[in-house]
């Protein structure tokens, strides 16, 4: 057994128990998460024009922000692409995901440099769950395909880097993974 496969384990488990135990608490951590990006988003063009700086609950949300279809965000979305900062999120994105599009053609989302980690840690968090239920980490230690989208990135006229999550994702790949990586990111 190589080291990444022996220390896996335990830190699935540990992994997995945090989980466990935040699944307990998902409606208080959820409210929690709703307060703190609306807080944080509060002086954004989206932000400011649904009144975020006065959402103290769910329900404020629900009466400040109307749901609605993709195609409302279009405007947003031509701003982000353009450079401007703080229309959505504070800043600008660190890219934009595009989308299959299969109900109304290509959409872009957003990416920001707070929500990134969230996509990183997911997929760990599944590769632990995989590992602390079956004992099995092995597969640490040997060559990984990764299925995705192509890692290039392209650029909006506003300098806004764009491409497939999974092909994003792929450049943020842990770099304790990246000699187990088939086909290698390297430049030919």
């Amino acid at each position: 057994m190589g080291l990444k496969s022996f220390f896996s384990i335990p830190l699935a488990r540990l992994s997995v128990i945090k989980l466990k135990r935040d699944a307990k608490r998902g409606i208080e951590l959820q409210k929690k998460t709703l307060l703190k990006l609306t807080k944080k988003a509060s002086r954004t063009e989206f932000g400011k024009l649904h009144n975020f700086s006065e959402i103290k609950s769910h329900s404020d949300f629900i009466a400040n922000v109307p749901v609605r279809e993709y195609e409302s965000f279009q405007s947003y979305i031509d701003k982000i692409k353009d450079g401007k900062p703080d229309v959505l999120w504070p800043g600008i994105p660190l890219y934009l995901c595009k989308t299959s599009g299969t109900t109304a053609g290509t959409k872009f989302i957003p990416l920001t440099r707070d929500s990134l980690p969230n996509h990183i840690g997911s997929a760990r968090n599944a590769l632990f769950c995989y590992i602390a239920e079956t004992g099995k980490s092995e597969f640490t230690e040997g060559k990984m395909i990764f299925l995705q989208g192509s890692p290039v990135m392209e650029q909006t006229s506003g300098g806004v880097a764009y491409g497939r999550l999974s092909g994003i994702v792929a450049n943020h790949v842990p770099a304790y993974l990246q000699k187990n990586r088939m086909q290698s990111l390297k430049k030919h």
